[in-house]
């Protein structure tokens, strides 16, 4: 893989944040902003606060004052039910019943078994997780990896409502589960094991808010996987599993709600994105001693009611810092040596969530739609090391990303961790940026993705 290359940062594109709080207006657009730059956004309390904290700009179909209205009362409600992406979106909260599979667009589209190959999987299949139901989905991403032609070709189970994977070098996949991590051999195509956790994160569930396994990450040499396991309503943890003997050999407290889990270039360090706690828990991989670093470009106005707040992050192998897109408008780059964060902007203007890295260096980061009147569409956001970016549209909320070995294509999951989420991947082409994005039918809300 190609090492990518840093990213060009002028005092005119960037803040230093040394706490929390109001920002001083940003200085002159410069290169890096090919579309447009967005003012930004004060902390806000609720996503119509935020929404509110920025004067309005032009736009195209703009709603009506009775339609803002209308979604400014929404969001009002929202937020006293602990809304956003903490503890009360439409997906079922704790303890409650789950949505009714109809709040997907679109059926299962169950596995084709007349297209399962006899023998090893081949290379370029994709291998999703299936947050709606208790497998991982095989499939087959069409000619020349580009979904045309392409359908879901094996389902095997691994445990209740997956969440996130990682496959290493030698086929397996670990794979976060409620349950515990599940070991698939990817190249035949079954489960081998099931990890317990040692974390105690209370009954078996599904939904948003379940306990178990979020993030997951392998380490560079292969010998060791850290799984983030959600506790609600509580701190989590990163527990340690050792590959060889399939077995947790280590614990360490990180924030609440582990979304996503990275490892520094040199394995030394693991990163946790605590989503409710606005940081992230860096993890020494031998120790397991831990610093938390706050990471909260808008602040931490709001708490659990609060949208903006850290989802995932990649590691620029470059330099070792975290990239973490906030908003489509400010990508937090977190050094974890100092906890310094700096921000850069970014110009999509919508909510995001997951985030991955083409061999280039390329950032590749999933709209998931609008939170505030004047938000955009969900989108994919194509953002080269030098910071121009481009802004694919995607039809509906998408949540995850991975790209194709030769970073000419990016496959974008639909399962999405609330409600509007549809069943499938969109394929976007990363060279040809007049070509549309193709919609491939597979899996039951796939949420983490991974190209084998």
């Amino acid at each position: 893989m190609t090492s990518p290359r840093a990213a060009s940062r002028t005092p005119e594109a960037r803040e230093t944040l040394r706490a929390p709080g109001p920002r001083a207006a940003s200085g002159a657009p410069d290169a890096r902003e090919t579309l447009r730059a967005p003012a930004p956004r004060a902390a806000s309390r609720t996503p119509d606060a935020r929404a509110a904290s920025r004067p309005p700009a032009p736009r195209a179909h703009r709603p009506t004052p009775a339609s803002r209205a209308r979604r400014l009362t929404l969001g009002l409600l929202a937020a006293a039910l602990l809304a956003g992406c903490a503890s009360g979106t439409t997906e079922a909260a704790p303890g409650t019943a789950a949505p009714d599979a109809s709040a997907a667009s679109g059926a299962v589209a169950a596995p084709d078994p007349s297209r399962a190959p006899t023998g090893r999987t081949p290379e370029g299949t994709l291998l999703v997780a299936d947050f709606g139901s208790d497998t991982v989905t095989f499939v087959d991403p069409g000619r020349d990896g580009s979904g045309r032609g392409g359908a879901p070709i094996a389902s095997v189970k691994v445990g209740t409502a997956p969440y996130g994977l990682v496959v290493g070098e030698d086929g397996r996949a670990w794979v976060a589960t409620a349950e515990g991590v599940a070991v698939v051999d990817t190249r035949q195509r079954t489960r081998l094991a099931l990890v317990p956790y040692a974390t105690e994160s209370g009954p078996v569930t599904t939904g948003e808010y379940r306990g178990g396994g979020m993030g997951i990450a392998l380490a560079p040499d292969g010998k060791h996987v850290y799984v983030g396991v959600n506790v609600p309503g509580r701190d989590g943890a990163v527990e340690v599993i050792d590959t060889a003997t399939r077995e947790v050999t280590g614990t360490a407290p990180v924030g609440m709600r582990p979304f996503d889990v990275d490892v520094s270039p040199d394995g030394r360090e693991v990163y946790a994105t605590d989503h409710d706690s606005f940081d992230v828990t860096a993890v020494d991989a031998r120790s397991l001693e831990t610093r938390r670093m706050e990471v909260a470009p808008y602040g931490t106005e709001g708490g659990l009611g609060s949208w903006l707040k850290p989802h995932y992050a990649v590691v620029r192998p470059a330099d070792g810092k975290l990239l973490l897109p906030f908003e489509g408008e400010r990508l937090a780059v977190l050094d974890p040596r100092t906890g310094k964060v700096t921000v850069e902007r970014m110009t999509a203007d919508t909510h995001q969530h997951g985030a991955a890295l083409a061999p280039d260096g390329t950032l590749l980061v999933v709209g998931t739609g609008p939170i505030g009147p004047d938000d955009e569409d969900p989108s994919l956001t194509v953002r080269t090391p030098d910071g121009r970016e481009r802004v694919v549209p995607l039809d509906g909320p998408h949540e995850d990303v991975a790209v194709s070995e030769d970073g000419r294509t990016a496959y974008v999951t639909g399962g999405f961790t609330r409600d509007g989420y549809w069943n499938g991947i969109t394929v976007v082409d990363l060279d040809d940026e007049e070509s549309e994005p193709v919609r491939l039918a597979a899996g039951n809300r796939p949420l983490g993705i991974a190209v084998l």
